[in-house]
């Protein structure tokens, strides 16, 4: 009994899909120092991006004056509270 089974071949795809590095020294050195480089720059801006989004959040609370929800409005929750033993709660 001959039994026949598909094999996806991997081979031709990794081909495909792995970034072939330059041969000349010049240029991988080159094409390194260019990826440095855009590595730095987004880190640099994501840093300042981060740092304008906290100070903008910390300006609008500064300025906004937040009033608690209960004081604006005038009114106040009253309730009457029963402390209960151990032994009485449900188990």
């Amino acid at each position: 009994m001959h039994h026949r089974f598909f094999r996806f071949d991997t081979a031709r795809l990794h081909e495909l899909l792995q970034p072939r590095k330059p041969r000349h020294p010049l240029l991988r050195a080159g094409l390194g120092l260019v990826g440095l480089a855009l590595l730095a720059l987004l880190v640099f801006f994501s840093v300042f991006v981060g740092a304008a989004m906290i100070a903008g959040g910390l300006a609008w609370k500064l300025l906004r004056g937040r009033v608690p929800r209960a004081a604006a409005t005038g009114s106040v929750m009253d309730a009457e509270y029963r402390v209960l033993r151990r032994q009485a709660l449900p188990r």
